[in-house]
């Protein structure tokens, strides 16, 4: 699966996800571009755009475009916090649609 992790992701979670094709926003030139815009470039190119972003939900409309978002809840950005979400973002993965937003957060 080809995977865009949002520029609030930390970028060493890339190196954990071997089993996708995984670039993120900084690696496409694509630092500093809004939500909305960065969806938009991102349609085509990518399967799914993980973020930290908890309010893209009701900030952003999906409706026909062929990327999904996986919002990733954690206590604090920090790797360590973000590493144990891996497993259920992989299974989330394996189900998400096409224009569908997700969460995913420690249990």
């Amino acid at each position: 699966m080809r995977l865009l992790l949002d520029e609030c992701v930390p970028r060493r979670l890339k190196q954990e996800l071997p089993d996708h094709e995984a670039k993120t926003v900084q690696d496409m030139g694509w630092a500093g571009v809004k939500n909305g815009a960065l969806l938009r470039l991102a349609d085509g190119q990518f399967d799914a755009l993980l973020t930290v972003d908890q309010g893209i939900q009701y900030e952003q409309n999906l409706a026909g475009l062929r990327i999904g978002v996986v919002v990733m809840m954690a206590a604090s950005n920090d790797i360590d916090d973000r590493r144990p979400l891996l497993p259920e973002v992989g299974r989330v993965l394996g189900k998400l649609q096409p224009g569908e937003i997700t969460q995913v957060a420690r249990a």
